[in-house]
């Protein structure tokens, strides 16, 4: 059995949202979520009653379930202060908080039971300006893509009803190589690692844009442009970020 499969993963919450007004100018967004109290259903999109209000770069098969750490809050409240938002789990705009979990330990592939559904890690998370007005911090976004503290989507394998005590057991790691934090690295520290570049072109299962986004660097020598997603109410057309 592969290593890290029978570690201990303690689900602490189970959170979905609908689409809501956010910000000062009510844009619409499902980051604020609340705990379950009954088995919800998981299916290719994610969960009954989840929604997200931009539908061009958040949700779909690729991102159909956002999993933050439970760990990482420590670290946020000795960074920020005291935020109310910090109290309890949600304040990423979660749908799975854990402990035992982190982007070190995760890879891309790694295949979890999660209740009667099966879920895959499919990519780390891109974090967006809405968490700079979620936190009060007009540079919260930056500071989470610099600390590598960003957390994961998965896509569903076998959909099926997840109950809040249902904790995540891992699988299968069809990549282990290849674990989020080496992701991140590549994505914002050594961000024109050609070597590292050419071996993530040719990984298996990554999302489409992932590979356009190695394969670009490759061909063009730069690195993209992060400051719509980082800074800016209203993105432009930003299809070139994944």
């Amino acid at each position: 059995m592969p290593t890290g499969m029978t570690e201990p993963i303690s689900l602490q919450a189970l959170l979905t949202g609908s689409v809501r007004p956010f910000g000062p100018r009510g844009v619409g967004s499902g980051i604020a979520k609340t705990p379950m109290t009954e088995p919800v259903y998981l299916g290719r999109f994610g969960f009954d009653g989840d929604a997200q209000g931009d539908g061009k770069h958040h949700g779909g098969p690729e991102k159909a379930v956002h999993h933050y750490p439970f760990e990482h809050y420590a670290h946020w409240q000795a960074q920020i202060g005291p935020r109310d938002v910090l109290a309890q789990p949600g304040a990423f705009g979660e749908n799975l908080s854990t402990l035992g979990l982190t982007e070190e330990t995760t890879a891309i592939g790694d295949v979890f039971r999660l209740g009667a559904a099966v879920i895959e890690v499919s990519q780390g998370r891109q974090p967006c300006w809405k968490l700079n007005l979620r936190f009060d911090q007009p540079d919260m976004a930056l500071r989470v893509q610099r600390s590598g503290r960003t957390g994961w989507y998965y896509r569903v394998l076998e959909e099926g009803v997840v109950a809040p005590g249902d904790h995540p057991i891992r699988l299968d790691r069809r990549i282990p190589d290849w674990p989020l934090h080496r992701f991140w690295r590549l994505l914002y520290i050594d961000t024109m690692n050609r070597e590292e570049l050419r071996a993530m072109a040719n990984l298996p299962g990554l999302p489409e844009n992932w590979l356009r986004l190695a394969e670009r660097r490759l061909a063009t020598g730069q690195v993209e442009d992060w400051s719509p997603r980082l800074h800016d109410r209203e993105r432009p057309d930003a299809s070139r970020l994944p």
